[in-house]
């Protein structure tokens, strides 16, 4: 079988099928030829038969096409060939193909009419095919050469421009990313540059910029990266901002505001201002205070760091209080010029924001900014209470902080005008009162003004004790004015402004502080030690004008021996300006008659260098005052106190005796012993010294006291060439009056200091006190001139003198020429007196009408003890007197001559009748009884007799029995 196959194989044998497919689809369907046609007739037609033979046919022959029957007859052949076999076979198959081929051929010719039309049909379609592949193949020829002739080039460049302009777009996004990205060394470099606008308007384009390219994944991050940056830059603008509360920079400021309105936080930026003010306050009062602290404290290992700012103020030393407080203002001062400066800033910007626009378009807006400047100008208006009251918090702790009862004076006037000037800046900055910084001011100014007036009240007594009362030598047209202590009220202002005013007070602009210091400066920056650039010149050269005339008068002073080295550097190494004279008494003035005892001196003013004193305390405490004005009633209390203690030391040391009362003359007014009595129980310890003293008083009330003064043991009042140490009483009681002048002349300024409820208490003192001064010339003189003529020599020489005469004589008595001898030589002490120390006329005036009126009372005493007396002894006693007046006339100026008629009454009361006798008895009181018992004695048997005689002493004693 194997052979066969291979056999077929060689031969190239084909299979009927493989015959079949190897035919054109036409040959395949040719139709059978005319021979095939022809045998297929010439077989025995059996239709069964040849169905029957069809049907033999095994089914796997009508499978498919694709069936190798030849393979599968080969298969089919046994293992051993039977030839017979192979044949019957062979002749079964050929019978079975011609029963197919018949029936085919016979299907055939029954179909071939429709298989020609249906072949012309399909020959038809071949032609047309093949003429559709011509037509199909030039077309595409055609549109090949189409193609490369101009579609694919158009095309083309329509795709690369297309390619190009997506090529140029993302060329410019890639720019745009790579500045996006580079945009943080242009931030920073805008921030070292500190154009805050320009990095915000620069990160918000940036930002802006980034949401468009989002889409590009490097972008996302760059995007969160710069939210940081803007939160950055706020942070930096914070800083900036707080930059400002310190040192105020116009374009500064306009920079970080510009930048905050373009974050649309201008009110957060306001709210953030006052933080900004509240924090710097804080930590500028904290470093300046603690960078003294730790300058005085040296290596001492206490945390003043960790302090609480009130505590911290309890360790500033004395000597460091003044420039740290001054440094404290300095710093405060800036930070509220810089608020001032801002309120400025806005004030001027809002006029300019809220100019009308030239279009209504905008109204929205335009609302919400009018809203937030109206929020920004109420948020620094209400900020600047809120400041000032920081700064008087601080400043306050700063003041409680020290105890400045031992400060010098100096040191706590300047601490005051510091404060003054502080109040000042704060009624400017806001219209405030400063309650707090008086409230504290007024705590440390009364507790040092007790403790300081104590002191001075026990130094004015040193300076009492150890005064001796000798001529301070100032100038002809010495003023108080011209003192140091009372330059303050040179200038032509209100009492109530402070020294430190005076610049701006005097100023014609008036500038406030924040003018005047807008540019520069501060208004702190004061020198403590003013009095280095002055110097006063109240002293005469050498204790003397230098007119010849000055030399004479007192060429016995040397005032370089006599003025104490004090009080030398006090005021001789000072200087004072050209003020016109006011010093003269006014007494003096009323009267321009010279006094003989003058010599044609200048009427410089007399006054010792306690009176000095006196007047410089004066003007201290008138600064103080004057600077603070809630203790006024307290200074000027105790400022009267100083007067008070002046006077009461110069009645006790020269005018104080016993036989006031027995004088009759009325040498101390009810007025004046009413004062004295008030002085003594009000600030004299009259139980300083006196053992187990203080069981007698509480110790609170004494400290309020003063023991009395004594006298120095240098001054003595009992050598009768001296007169009595009359130069000493002149200078003590004219000083006293010229201390009164000085208070006189300060009074309106008092008064316009002193509160209104305190007001009778200054109008009392000067009724009662000052207007006193010159009243103690009566009692102090007095004493004078009791002792300066010897009035019971006149006495022993009256009582030897016979009046009971029967003519009348021509000549007076002995008696009137040694009277009228001790006056000579009492005018001619007054003289030499006056060598030393100027005699002003109501000084001399008094002396007179006091040695005067002693005289007559010693006549009238000397004509009262005789016993006998007729009419011409009357007569003659009126000769005496009449000498007396006349000679003495020529020794004074003073008219009329004090007490004549006292005289001249008592002897014409002789001739009276009995009951005109009665009637001088009632009204005449200024006589002693003995005075009008004696006239009574001396008219009996004259013209009165026995029973008037008892009458009118009868008189007499009613009149004095009220007295007993």
């Amino acid at each position: 079988m194997q052979k066969i196959k291979s056999l077929m194989a060689r031969q190239g044998l084909k299979s009927p099928q493989e015959s079949m497919t190897d035919l054109s689809p036409v040959e395949n369907f040719r139709i059978p030829s005319k021979e095939e046609l022809r045998e297929m007739r010439e077989q025995p037609v059996d239709p069964q038969a040849e169905q029957e033979i069809i049907d033999s046919i095994e089914e796997v022959y009508f499978s498919s096409d694709s069936f190798d029957m030849v393979r599968h007859e080969l298969e089919k052949l046994p293992p051993d060939l039977n030839l017979q076999e192979l044949e019957e076979h062979r002749d079964k198959l050929k019978r079975q193909q011609a029963a197919v081929s018949k029936k085919v051929a016979d299907l055939i010719l029954e179909k071939q009419p429709s298989y020609v039309k249906e072949l012309e049909r399909v020959t038809s379609l071949q032609t047309n095919l093949q003429l559709a592949a011509v037509i199909c193949t030039n077309a595409r020829r055609q549109l090949s050469l189409a193609k490369e002739g101009f579609t694919e080039a158009s095309l083309g460049l329509l795709a690369n421009q297309r390619r190009r302009q997506l090529l140029t777009g993302l060329l410019k996004s890639l720019r745009t990313i790579k500045t996006l990205q580079r945009t943080d060394v242009r931030l920073s470099e805008m921030l070292e540059e500190e154009d805050y606008p320009g990095a915000i308007q620069l990160c918000l384009e940036c930002q802006k910029a980034a949401s468009t390219f989002k889409h590009y994944s490097c972008i996302s991050e760059l995007n969160s990266k710069l939210q940081d940056t803007l939160e950055q830059i706020e942070e930096q603008l914070d800083v900036a901002l707080s930059k400002t509360c310190k040192h105020f920079d116009v374009t500064h400021y306009t920079k970080v505001q510009l930048a905050y309105m373009l974050l649309g936080k201008t009110q957060t930026a306001m709210d953030q201002l006052h933080m900004h003010f509240t924090q710097a306050i804080h930590n500028t009062v904290f470093q300046v205070v603690l960078g003294y602290v730790e300058l005085c404290a040296g290596n001492a290992d206490t945390k003043f760091q960790k302090m609480q700012y009130k505590d911290l103020c309890t360790h500033i030393t004395p000597d460091s209080y003044i420039p740290c407080l001054t440094d404290l203002c300095k710093a405060l001062w800036e930070v509220m010029l810089s608020y001032h400066r801002t309120m400025q800033w806005h004030e001027e910007h809002d006029s300019v924001d809220a100019a009308p626009a030239p279009d209504g378009d905008g109204t929205a807006g335009s609302d919400e900014s009018n809203f937030g400047r109206s929020y920004v100008k109420k948020k620094l208006e209400h900020g600047l209470t809120r400041i000032w009251q920081d700064v008087q918090l601080k400043v306050k702790a700063y003041l409680l902080g020290t105890d400045m009862s031992n400060f010098k004076y100096d040191d706590f006037i300047f601490v005051l005008d510091i404060i003054s000037r502080l109040m000042q800046v704060g009624e400017e900055f806001c219209g405030s009162k400063s309650e707090l910084l008086q409230e504290s001011i007024k705590k440390q100014s009364v507790n040092y003004f007790k403790n300081y007036h104590r002191t001075r009240l026990e130094e004015l007594r040193m300076f009492l004790e150890n005064e001796t009362w000798e001529l301070c030598p100032v100038k002809s047209n010495f003023n108080i004015a011209q003192l140091h202590e009372f330059k303050f009220m040179g200038q032509s202002r209100s009492p109530s402004v402070s020294p430190s005013r005076q610049t701006s007070a005097t100023n014609p602009t008036d500038f406030s502080l924040f003018e005047q210091y807008y540019q520069g400066g501060n208004p702190f920056e004061m020198q403590i030690d003013n009095k280095e650039d002055e110097t006063e010149d109240v002293l005469a050269s050498n204790g003397y004008e230098s007119d010849e005339l000055e030399k004479n008068v007192y060429q016995d002073y040397d005032s370089d021996s006599d003025v104490p080295e004090e009080l030398k550097r006090d005021y001789v190494d000072e200087q004072t300006g050209d003020i016109p004279v006011k010093s003269v008494s006014r007494e003096t003035l009323r009267s321009r008659k010279k006094s003989d005892y003058s010599l044609n001196k200048v009427n410089a003013p007399i006054l010792t260098n306690t009176t000095l004193n006196v007047i410089r305390l004066v003007g201290k405490y008138m600064q103080m005052m004057n600077i603070l004005k809630p203790i006024a009633f307290d200074v000027i209390h105790c400022m009267s106190q100083l007067f008070d203690y002046y006077l009461y030391a110069v009645y006790t040391f020269f005018g104080r005796n016993d036989m006031y009362e027995s004088s009759g003359l009325g040498l101390i007014s009810s007025r004046l012993r009413t004062t004295l009595n008030r002085i003594q129980e009000s600030l004299i310890d009259v139980e300083a010294g006196v053992e187990n003293a203080g069981i007698h008083g509480p110790l609170e009330d004494r400290k309020e006291k003063v023991p009395s003064p004594h006298l120095s043991q240098l001054v003595v009042l009992t050598a009768s060439s001296t007169l009595y140490g009359l130069a000493e009483r002149v200078v003590a009681t004219e000083s006293l009056v010229f201390l009164a002048e000085q208070f006189e002349f300060l009074q309106p300024h008092l008064d316009t200091m002193m509160p209104a409820v305190k007001k009778p208490f200054l109008q009392q003192f000067y009724s009662q006190t000052v207007s006193t001064a010159s009243e103690l010339r009566k009692p102090i003189y007095w004493i004078v001139a009791a002792k300066a003529i010897d009035y019971e020599q006149m006495l022993l020489l009256m009582a030897g003198v016979k009046w009971d005469i029967k003519e009348i004589m021509s000549q007076h008595n002995v008696y009137v020429d040694v009277l009228l001898k001790e006056f000579e030589q009492f005018n001619k002490r007054l003289g030499e007196v006056s060598r030393q120390v100027r005699i002003p006329l109501p000084v001399s005036n008094v002396l007179w009408e006091h040695c005067i009126r002693l005289a007559n009372r010693t006549l009238v005493e000397g004509y009262a003890n005789v016993k006998k007396c007729s009419n011409e002894g009357r007569a003659l006693m009126q000769l005496d007197f009449q000498q007396f007046l006349m000679k003495l006339e020529k020794l004074t100026d003073i008219r009329p001559i004090p007490d004549k008629e006292f005289v001249e009454t008592y002897i014409k009361a002789y001739y009276l009748t009995e009951n005109d006798m009665e009637q001088f008895i009632k009204n005449h009181r200024e006589y002693s009884m003995k005075q009008l018992t004696n006239l009574v004695n001396v008219c009996l048997g004259s013209h009165i007799n026995k029973k008037a005689r008892q009458k009118l002493l009868a008189a007499i004693d009613d009149i004095d029995r009220p007295k007993r």
